[in-house]
């Protein structure tokens, strides 16, 4: 199989431009880039599959680049609905820098990093006007889908402008960097062929790009941040634990697209696996091998193992076998609560609002709907104590089956 014919395969094509793009990537080892804006300090499992389609180009010997708009960033791309709020220019530098040593860690420093704020900083109005603005008509940018959308509802010239800028982009690393490929996602479409454009007028040279369809979840939304749903690469931000768990929860319908986008497992493996998933779908082994994969590519095998040990425990109970700060990784999102040294189980349970009276409190008790790190709780005078606490602090309450407290003693 070829590379053309493994990114279809693996649904990472979309659109395309230049006729001989496919023997470009079969063929040649050209320099490509791909970019995104710092408007945040970490990227997410949305810009992943970008990363991941970069890293599969490199394997097969092209060069990548990756371009952190700091300039761009400063406007922000249009968006469908409403204009991007202006951040802070200092946050965006800092961001600039956090994203450049994510993306050198994630390809293990092969990858060249370049920011457009270098080349856009000097750069005047006039300069801009003249040697950009003078290519571009402006019909041919009220025809592009994003800001026609936007003329509905108003959209500011700086917005207006972000096409021109990116697809300036383009140009400065063409004549630069001998960078002839573009690889977005299938929202950039309109930003890359302003860029490719822009170089066969200004240059009379041809460029190349494709577009990767968006990953969905299982609800029709993109990953990302603006909808509320990101998963971020920095373990800081969203545990390894958390990232098994969503993976593993991934449906029947998602879980093949997810296994040909965010891994690199061979089409026979993956067809084989997906064989031997549908036989025993309540097994959940492809998403458990996503899981694996996934993290082990982003984090190494041991995050990979310990995600799936800490999930383990959990569902076999044995919250004990845990530390303080594994629990609190996988029981980040769950509001947290404090309790008294010494008080007795009645009323812990409703002054955390576990239960919402007294009389409850003793009805889940009672039925031995109450368990405190994994220890079932039957008796109404139950003391709770530093004593039973993990690491003397930590107090991981289930109510029923599913339904998880997690709480600190004072």
């Amino acid at each position: 199989m070829t590379l053309y014919e493994e990114l279809k395969w693996r649904g990472l094509i979309k659109d395309e431009a230049g006729d001989d793009l496919k023997d470009k990537l079969n063929n040649e080892k050209v320099t490509f880039y791909w970019g995104t804006d710092p408007s945040a300090d970490s990227l997410h499992i949305g810009h992943y599959s970008s990363l991941l389609t970069a890293k599969r180009l490199a394997k097969a010997g092209h060069h990548p680049i990756l371009l952190i708009g700091g300039a761009t960033g400063m406007i922000g791309d249009p968006r469908p609905t409403a204009e991007r709020e202006i951040k802070p220019k200092e946050e965006i530098e800092e961001n600039a820098k956090k994203l450049t040593n994510q993306v050198k860690e994630i390809f293990d420093g092969n990858v060249e990093v370049v920011n457009n704020y270098d080349w856009t900083k000097d750069m005047t109005v006039l300069d801009f006007l003249r040697d950009t603005g003078k290519y571009i008509n402006i019909n041919y940018m009220l025809n592009k889908d994003i800001i026609r959308r936007r003329l509905e509802t108003g959209i500011t010239f700086a917005e207006f402008t972000y096409t021109l800028l990116q697809g300036y982009d383009f140009l400065y690393l063409y004549e630069h960097k001998n960078c002839i490929m573009q690889v977005e996602g299938s929202d950039q479409w309109g930003n890359i062929t302003t860029g490719i454009d822009l170089i066969n007028k200004k240059l009379g040279k041809t460029a190349y790009a494709f577009t990767m369809p968006l990953i969905l979840d299982s609800n029709g939304n993109k990953f990302g941040k603006s909808e509320g749903n990101a998963l971020w690469l920095d373990k800081n931000k969203t545990s390894s634990y958390e990232l098994y768990q969503y993976l593993l929860n991934s449906s029947d319908e998602k879980v093949e697209e997810y296994l040909k986008v965010y891994t690199f497992l061979s089409k026979e493996k993956i067809e084989d696996l997906m064989k031997k998933h549908n036989e025993k779908k309540e097994e959940r082994l492809a998403q458990k091998t996503l899981a694996k994969e996934f993290i082990t590519d982003l984090r190494g095998e041991e995050e990979a193992k310990r995600a799936k040990e800490i999930s383990e425990a959990l569902f076999q109970g044995k919250v004990k076998e845990l530390s303080k700060k594994e629990i609190e990784d996988a029981f980040k999102n769950v509001k947290a609560f404090e309790t008294e040294n010494n008080i007795d189980i009645i009323n812990m349970l409703v002054n955390t609002k576990i239960a919402s009276s007294k009389r409850e409190a003793r009805e889940f008790v009672n039925a031995g709907s109450i368990t405190i790190n994994e220890e079932k709780i039957t008796d109404e005078n139950f003391i709770i104590t530093k004593k039973i606490a993990i690491d003397g602090e930590i107090l991981v309450v289930r109510r029923g089956k599913k339904k998880y407290f997690i709480g600190k003693i004072n």
